[in-house]
C-alpha cells in the first residue's frame, strides 16, 4: 500500500472527486483529514468511506477563509500526528457569459479557487517543511483551453492562477523536499453540475459532452482520483511543477 502510515488532508471532500480521492487514500493505508463546506454532506461522506470513524477526521468550513485551511492542517496534525499530503480540491463552477459576470461572481471564483488553494497550501507547507511532502491541486482544463459552450472567464482565470502557483511553488518548496503538481480535468460527472442545473437537466445535458472528449466519454471521479494519487505517491518522486491534463484527450485536439 503506497500510503501506509501517511496523513492526507483533502479540501472539497464531501462529494465527487474529493470524496473518491479520500476513499482511494484510505484503501491504500492513509489517514485522512477531510474538509467541505456542508457539515452534513461531510459527515455522510465520512460514514460512507470509513464506517469505523477511526481513519477520518472532519473539518467543516469554507476554504475561501484562510483560517479554514489552517484549521484543516491543525486537525490532521493533532489527530494523526503530522501531514504528508495535501489535496487542494475545493472549487466552484457555474458558467456565465463574461458580460453578465458581477464583482460578486468574480470574488466567488477567486476566493474559493485561488485564495483558498493558496493559503491552504501555505499552511500545509509550513507543516511539511522539515520532513517534505506532496501537494496536489485540482486545476482545470478550462484554464488551458476556452470552451464556447461553457463561458467561464472568471473560473478559468482563477484556475490559471492555480496552474501558475504550481510552477512557482515547485521552485520555492523544492529545497524543503515538498513537491507540488496539479491535475486539470475536463468534464467530470460530479455533483457540481447539480448546483446550477436541475436533476433532469443534468441527465439531459451531461451525456451531450461525451463526444466532446476524443476518448468518447465524460470523466468519472475515479479517473481524476487515480491521477491525484499517482502525483502524491513516491512513484512521482521526480515530478514537480507539472499540470497534468486528465481530460479524455481534449487538450490534444478534436476529432
Amino acid at each position: 500500500m503506497r500510503f501506509a502510515g501517511k496523513v492526507v488532508a483533502i479540501t472539497g471532500g464531501g462529494s465527487g472527486i474529493g470524496k473518491e480521492t479520500a476513499r482511494r487514500f484510505l484503501a491504500e493505508g492513509a489517514k485522512v483529514a477531510l474538509n467541505g463546506r456542508d457539515a452534513g454532506k461531510l459527515d455522510q461522506a465520512a460514514r460512507d468511506i470509513d464506517p469505523s470513524g477511526q481513519s477520518v477526521a472532519l473539518l467543516a468550513g469554507d476554504i475561501a477563509d484562510p483560517a479554514t485551511g489552517a484549521r484543516l492542517v491543525e486537525t490532521a496534525v493533532s489527530r494523526f500526528g503530522g501531514l504528508d499530503v495535501l489535496v487542494n480540491n475545493a472549487g466552484v463552477f457555474n458558467p456565465k457569459p463574461f458580460l453578465e459576470l458581477t464583482e460578486a461572481d468574480y470574488d466567488w471564483y477567486l476566493d474559493t479557487i485561488l485564495k483558498g488553494k493558496f493559503f491552504t497550501a501555505q499552511a500545509a507547507a509550513k507543516a511539511m517543511k522539515d520532513k517534505g511532502g506532496a501537494i496536489v491541486q485540482t486545476g482545470s482544463m478550462w484554464a488551458i483551453q476556452a470552451i464556447g459552450a461553457t463561458p467561464s472567464a472568471a473560473y478559468s482565470a482563477a484556475n490559471a492562477g492555480v496552474h501558475a502557483m504550481v510552477r512557482n511553488l515547485a521552485i520555492e518548496l523544492a529545497p524543503h523536499r515538498i513537491r507540488i503538481n496539479a491535475v486539470a480535468p475536463a468534464v467530470v460527472e460530479t455533483p457540481v453540475y447539480n448546483t446550477f442545473l436541475s436533476d433532469e437537466q443534468v441527465r439531459e445535458v451531461l451525456p451531450t459532452f461525451n463526444a466532446f472528449h476524443p476518448l468518447g466519454r465524460n470523466g468519472q471521479p475515479q479517473d481524476v482520483a487515480e491521477a491525484i494519487l499517482f502525483l502524491a505517491s513516491d512513484q512521482a518522486s521526480w515530478i514537480t511543477g507539472t499540470v497534468l491534463p486528465v481530460d479524455g484527450g481534449v487538450t490534444a485536439g478534436r476529432t
